[in-house]
């Protein structure tokens, strides 16, 4: 069935309708000596899939959470946060790791909420997934492990996640890197219908929305993930061992609850917390990035984005874009990582 749907074309519509539509779319931890950054040379050719685990996996409570997190490089060297969206985890990011670590740097790659061995710390705490809680578990991460300011680089909800901690808490972020750009979004602007091709692009929104749509998402977790990595990524050719190394994070007791929560907020079918109510404002205005900032796009992007020309002007510092080219899909750290691990080192000498 996948192969009867001919992406290039859904792609190319969904991008002309989505750029129409795309404007729709203070925690200060301990001070930390002033790092130099690592030599300045080009990342090294990595194939793809050479790493399969991690030097290690630590637990930290960090605000509601326990975190789990791969930690790797110098425990001294400049602090780099990489952040994995839906339906993925920190795998996205085995190959991107260790680039950096041998470059010198101090990488940290967390398991966000709903995933993998991160756990809320009580059963009360009500189960949010909307985007300020998301940037707000990574700045209390950033406290607990005594970070005063890092490179913050993601893709989906990751990449999301950096542009609301470089927009809200600049001074926490010495530049960040975002696959798809400015992804920063509101409820009330989320109310205004798209094109109908961009809608399409958006079938699982719709899907999660209904009680059939949350009792399937439970029951087929898997299945429905790999699906959207065939979709996201249709050039992609990852193995059954790949998909199943980040499928284990799906098993969190509070995946399923996170996800419905994360879409159905943005379409404004679920209540958020009132004590974000400020932050979702100062978001919902759209504010410019003023930090370093590199966006990234794959050839093959086959989930939904803005071309680049839709948000450039929401970053004013120094600024680069950049095509990743090679049938690279949504999962661009983990299909090229040789060019994210190239990003967060160019962004972290602008």
């Amino acid at each position: 069935m996948l192969e009867e749907i001919n992406h290039q074309r859904r792609r190319f519509i969904g991008n002309a309708a989505l750029a129409v539509a795309a404007t729709q779319l203070g925690f200060l931890g301990s001070a930390s000596a002033q790092q130099r950054n690592p030599a300045s040379t080009d990342v090294p050719a990595i194939k793809p899939g050479t790493h399969t685990s991690f030097a290690s996996i630590k637990q930290i409570d960090a605000g509601l959470l326990n975190v789990g997190y791969a930690e790797d490089g110098p425990a001294t060297g400049p602090p780099i946060i990489l952040l994995h969206g839906w339906p993925y985890d920190i795998y996205s990011f085995v190959d991107v790791a260790p680039l950096l670590a041998s470059a010198g740097y101090r990488v940290i790659v967390p398991y966000l909420r709903g995933y993998g061995t991160t756990r809320f710390l009580s059963g009360e705490t009500f189960r949010n997934g909307q985007q300020s809680v998301v940037a707000l578990d990574i700045i209390n991460l950033m406290d607990a492990l005594k970070i005063q300011k890092a490179v913050v680089a993601g893709f989906d909800w990751g990449a999301r996640t950096a542009d609301i901690m470089a927009a809200i808490w600049p001074e926490r972020c010495k530049g960040i890197v975002s696959v798809s750009g400015y992804l920063i979004g509101s409820p009330a602007a989320n109310e205004a219908p798209l094109p109908p091709a961009a809608e399409f692009e958006w079938w699982y929104q719709f899907y999660f929305a209904t009680k059939r749509g949350k009792l399937g998402y439970s029951k087929n977790t898997n299945d429905f993930n790999k699906l959207i990595w065939q979709l996201a990524s249709p050039k992609w050719d990852f193995d059954t061992a790949t998909f199943d190394r980040s499928a284990a994070s799906f098993d969190n007791p509070d995946h399923v609850a996170i996800v419905i929560h994360n879409y159905r907020w943005r379409i404004g079918l679920a209540e958020g917390e009132k004590k974000y109510d400020d932050l979702e404002k100062r978001l919902a205005e759209a504010p410019v990035i003023t930090v370093p900032t590199i966006t990234l796009e794959g050839d093959a992007n086959g989930a939904p984005h803005p071309p680049d020309s839709a948000y450039r002007k929401k970053f004013s510092g120094k600024y680069a874009y950049r095509l990743i080219s090679g049938g690279v899909g949504h999962n661009l750290p983990q299909e090229a990582p040789q060019a994210f691990a190239q990003a967060v080192v160019d962004v972290d000498r602008l």
